[in-house]
C-alpha cells in the first residue's frame, strides 16, 4: 500500500505544532522512536566505552547494534565498515587527512561544482598540502545536471580520487554515481560519495555502487545529529588514522576519535528501527522487487526507502506545479515531470522583487519553514550567478509532508508575488 502521511505524522511529535516544515534538506524532524531510544540510553545505559560493568557493556551493545543497523541501511558487507562521527563534514575532513598520506605531488583529484562544500573543501586542502592538481567537473546551468562528457577528459593515470555527491543539496539533482564509480575505477581512482542529501529519499546500496567511501548524516533521515561513514574494509585497514596512541588500531574504531556521542548513536538506531517498521507496514508493494536480494532488516529498510521514494516523487510533481504557477518565480534544476526520478524533492528558486532572505522571513511569518542562502553549496550558487545576491530559497519535502502543505505554500507565494517586501 502507499504511504499514509496522516498516519506517519502521528509518529513525529514536532509536527503537532502549527507550522509547515519544508526545512528537511537542512535536517528532518524525528519520530518518537528516536526520542525514546535517546531517553532510554541516558537513563539506563549511560556510560563510557569499554568498561567491565553493566552499563558500559550495555552502552557498547547499543553502539554495536546501531553499527549493524547502519550496515543494513547502506547494504555494507560488514558493520566493521561503518564509522560514526559528529557529522559528514568532520568525518570527511578526518578521512581526507588519512588519504592525504597516500598522495604525492602531481597526483590529481576531481571535484564537482554541484557538491556541498564539505565534499570539496577537504580535497582542496589536501591538494594544497600535497601538491596535487584539482579538476572541476562542471554542470549544465539550464538543468543542473553534471557534464558527464567532461569526466572522461579529466580522468587519467594520475587521478587518485573522485569526490561526488549522490544528490545535490541545493538543486536536488541525482548524479549517476554508479557510472562515475565505474569510470573512476577504470582509471585507478578511488571514489568518495556524499550521500547526505540522497539518504532520506531512496535506497542506498554501497555494494551495487562499488564506491570506496560513502558518508551520510542521520539528522537528514529522521535521526539525531550524528554522521556515519562507510569505507571498504581494505581501505579502512590500510589507511593510517590520525588518532591518540591508546585508541584501537583496527577499523572502524581507529577512525572514531575520542569519546563518541553514544546517546546520539542510540538515536541513530532508533531512526533505523523507525524506518524498518515503516518498511514492514507500508513497503509490501516493494517486497517482490527486493526479496530476491535482501532479507530481514535489510529488506525492510529497502522497502521503506522505496515507498518513501514513490510517495515523494508524486508530491514533487505537486510542488513544482505550485511553484511554477507563481508569477516571477524561477525554479533551478530539473523540472520536467518525466525526469522526477533524476532528482530528490529538494527544490530551490528565486522570486522577482524579493531577496531570498526576505522571502524566507515572509514565509516564516506565515508558518512555513524554508531555507535561504547557499546551504554550503557555494560552488553551485557561484556557478548559477546568484551567490552575490543572496543565493536562493530552498524547499524540501519529506514523507511526512502533505499535498495540503504544498497547496498552502503555493497560496502564500502567490500572495507575496502580488506585493513587494517592506
Amino acid at each position: 500500500m502507499t504511504l499514509d502521511p496522516q498516519s506517519i505524522r502521528k509518529d513525529f511529535p514536532a509536527l503537532a505544532a502549527e507550522a509547515i516544515f519544508f526545512d528537511s534538506p537542512g535536517g528532518t524532524q524525528v519520530p518518537n522512536r528516536v526520542v525514546e531510544r535517546i531517553s532510554r540510553y541516558l537513563t539506563t545505559t549511560n556510560a563510557n566505552h569499554g568498561g567491565a560493568f553493566v552499563t558500559s557493556r550495555a552502552s557498547d551493545e547499543v553502539v554495536a547494534e546501531a553499527r549493524r543497523a547502519m550496515a543494513d541501511f547502506l547494504n555494507a558487507p560488514s558493520p566493521a565498515e561503518i564509522v560514526f562521527g559528529p557529522n559528514m563534514t568532520t568525518l570527511t575532513l578526518s578521512l581526507s587527512r588519512a588519504l592525504a598520506r597516500t598522495l604525492n605531488p602531481g597526483d590529481e583529484i576531481v571535484v564537482t561544482h554541484l557538491d556541498h562544500d564539505a565534499n570539496i573543501a577537504p580535497w582542496l586542502l589536501v591538494a594544497e598540502d600535497r601538491g596535487c592538481t584539482v579538476h572541476w567537473l562542471d554542470f549544465d546551468v539550464e538543468d543542473c545536471t553534471l557534464r558527464m562528457d567532461q569526466l572522461e577528459t579529466m580522468l587519467s593515470k594520475r587521478t587518485r580520487l573522485v569526490a561526488v555527491g549522490y544528490a545535490s543539496n541545493a538543486v536536488g539533482t541525482i548524479n549517476p554515481v554508479a557510472q562515475i564509480v565505474e569510470r573512476a575505477h577504470q582509471a585507478g581512482a578511488l571514489v568518495y560519495v556524499d550521500a547526505v542529501q540522497y539518504a532520506p529519499h531512496g535506497p542506498i546500496d554501497v555494494q551495487a555502487l562499488d564506491c570506496d567511501f560513502l558518508v551520510v548524516s542521520a539528522y537528514k533521515f529522521f535521526g539525531p545529529h550524528v554522521g556515519a561513514l562507510y569505507g571498504k574494509r581494505e581501505h579502512l585497514e590500510r589507511l593510517r588514522a590520525y588518532k591518540v596512541r591508546p585508541a584501537p588500531e583496527e577499523p572502524p574504531e581507529k577512525f572514531e576519535t575520542g569519546t563518541q556521542n553514544f546517546e546520539g548513536i542510540a538515536g541513530v538506531l532508533g531512526a533505523l528501527e523507525y524506518l524498518a517498521e515503516l518498511g514492514r507496514r507500508s513497503g509490501g508493494e516493494h517486497a517482490e522487487r527486493y526479496a530476491a536480494d535482501f532479507e530481514g532488516r535489510r529488506l525492510r529498510l529497502k522497502q521503506a526507502m522505496a515507498a518513501i521514494r514513490s510517495y515523494e516523487m508524486d508530491l514533487s510533481g505537486a510542488l513544482l506545479d505550485a511553484l511554477e504557477a507563481v508569477p516571477g518565480l524561477r525554479v533551478y534544476g530539473l523540472t520536467e515531470r518525466s525526469k522526477l526520478d533524476r532528482r530528490v524533492p529538494t527544490v530551490s528558486f528565486r522570486m522577482e522583487g524579493w531577496h531570498p532572505r526576505q522571502l524566507a522571513e515572509a514565509l516564516a511569518e506565515a508558518g512555513i519553514y524554508v531555507w535561504d542562502g547557499n546551504y554550503y553549496a557555494l560552488a553551485v550558487t557561484e556557478r548559477l550567478g546568484v551567490e552575490a545576491s543572496g543565493g536562493m530559497v530552498r524547499v524540501g519535502l519529506a514523507h511526512y509532508n502533505t499535498r495540503e502543505e504544498v497547496r498552502r505554500l503555493g497560496e502564500v507565494l502567490q500572495a507575496l508575488a502580488r506585493r513587494r517586501p517592506g
